[in-house]
């Protein structure tokens, strides 16, 4: 469960605010006259949910080719990875 706080308290605990989302790993919720305004959390948490929500919306793009019928068989693909890794060994060359 995130920690409410009021928008004086980042001013006045930043280093508080920072050690609990670094330590606890869970965002800090600032509010504004008393409602949610911004959520705060630390870089590797942010980071992590970034990396998840890209992940996602390549699940999403992949299951919206597959339902519309935008795919090919696994040999073809395993085919057109072979020739690509061959095309840019023979360049290294």
């Amino acid at each position: 469960m995130e920690t409410i706080r009021p928008s004086s308290d980042l001013r006045n605990h930043y280093s508080e605010i920072s050690r609990q989302c670094h330590e606890e790993r869970k965002p800090v919720i600032i509010t504004v006259n008393g409602r949610g305004d911004t959520a705060v959390l630390g870089i590797q948490d942010y980071y992590q949910m970034k990396s998840e929500l890209e992940l996602l919306r390549t699940l999403a793009e992949a299951e919206e080719d597959v339902v519309n019928g935008r795919v090919e068989p696994i040999q073809n693909t395993f085919a057109d990875i072979r020739n690509i890794l061959s095309e840019r060994k023979n360049n290294e060359i």
